[in-house]
């Protein structure tokens, strides 16, 4: 079963050939292409993503990526006996760019279309990235720049929302920082080169509810403090140009401050799952102090952490691969399926 699957969330213009041997969902399917088309040049000046702005350049990439992908794959449209695309959540324009391509497809082909949940796609990219090894079940961390949320993942498809952020997420966290300290766009990288010449320590930043069982997020008040060290609490807005010093003080801290929370929150998650293994997704991911920390505090508990190469963490079409296991239950999508901008929240389990 060769799938070619369609990534239009935000501001990756993503598409990729994946190859499921029968039965299908009783092994991991290989990736035989994954290209990805990035926004950043577009959105750099403006310090964010801009929806219109990412939905007109999926509009301009998304046939290039499906032809670029089905060429390194070796294979043609010919070939394709499914097609699958993240539908929720994102932006609601983006969205419907990658929906659009992929029910043209379908319809055209005369083949199945599957509807893939973007954070259930991240969690799986963790088993694509380790076909040999046994991920699920597990705890599922996604961090990135729209998602900070937990899950108790019995199975690839049955994913229980655990607890998330209740203002920004990590990723979006990173990016403001960053353009305050004037670093630039995307933020993380920049936090974290930064950081890498600052006291972690400089800076006694909040970490909000560490030290409770909740399982949140909250980083709009860590942001805040970082604002006030910048420029004082009662100092008006304006530009301020820190010295290098400081800047990597502060970004030192603020990082040391984002990883701790991520890292005691996969931990209550776990203690109170007894699940024994970690899946980590989304961008956030490839931070190099969070991976430090988070191995380290993993270890010590003894718990077994999967966590994607780079090219899998940030957004990309393979991880929608999880639409073969979908596909082997029967849950295919009708032509008249819709995008959804939101994240499912179902009651927190006990």
């Amino acid at each position: 079963m060769i799938l070619l699957a369609i990534e239009s969330t935000c501001d990756e213009t993503g598409a990729a050939v994946l190859e499921g041997r029968e039965p299908l969902g009783e092994s991991v399917p290989r990736i035989l292409s994954s290209v990805v088309s990035s926004q950043i040049g577009l959105h750099q000046r403006f310090g964010g993503v801009v929806p219109e702005i990412a939905s007109r350049a999926h509009v301009r990439q998304v046939v290039p990526m499906i032809d670029e992908a089905l060429k390194r794959a070796g294979v043609g449209l010919k070939d394709v006996g499914a097609v699958a695309v993240s539908t929720r959540p994102g932006l609601v324009g983006a969205l419907v760019v990658g929906l659009t391509a992929a029910k043209a497809l379908a319809l055209a082909l005369d083949v199945p279309l599957v509807a893939v949940d973007h954070l259930e796609g991240h969690l799986y990219a963790c088993q694509l990235a380790h076909p040999d090894r046994r991920v699920f079940p597990c705890v599922g961390l996604v961090v990135s720049g729209g998602h900070s949320s937990l899950y108790a993942c019995r199975e690839p498809l049955d994913c229980a929302f655990l607890g998330g952020t209740i203002d920004d997420a990590a990723g979006e966290a990173f990016d403001k920082v960053a353009s305050l300290l004037n670093l630039g766009y995307p933020g993380g990288p920049e936090i974290e080169r930064a950081a890498k010449a600052g006291n972690p320590k400089a800076f006694a930043f909040p970490r909000s509810f560490l030290h409770e069982p909740r399982l949140a997020f909250s980083f709009s008040g860590l942001k805040t403090a970082v604002l006030y060290a910048l420029r004082g609490p009662n100092q008006e807005r304006g530009v301020v140009e820190p010295t290098p010093e400081l800047t990597a003080d502060l970004a030192a801290s603020f990082q040391e401050a984002v990883v701790d929370i991520l890292v005691a929150k996969a931990r209550q998650a776990l203690e109170q799952t007894g699940m024994e293994r970690l899946g980590v997704g989304g961008g956030v991911a490839a931070n190099g102090r969070f991976r430090e920390k988070l191995g380290a505090a993993m270890d010590a508990m003894g718990v077994e952490t999967f966590i994607p190469p780079l090219s899998l963490c940030t957004d990309n079409a393979a991880m929608a691969g999880v639409a073969l296991l979908k596909l082997a239950a029967g849950r295919t999508a009708d032509l008249d399926v819709d995008v959804a901008a939101g994240l499912v929240r179902p009651k927190p389990t006990a």
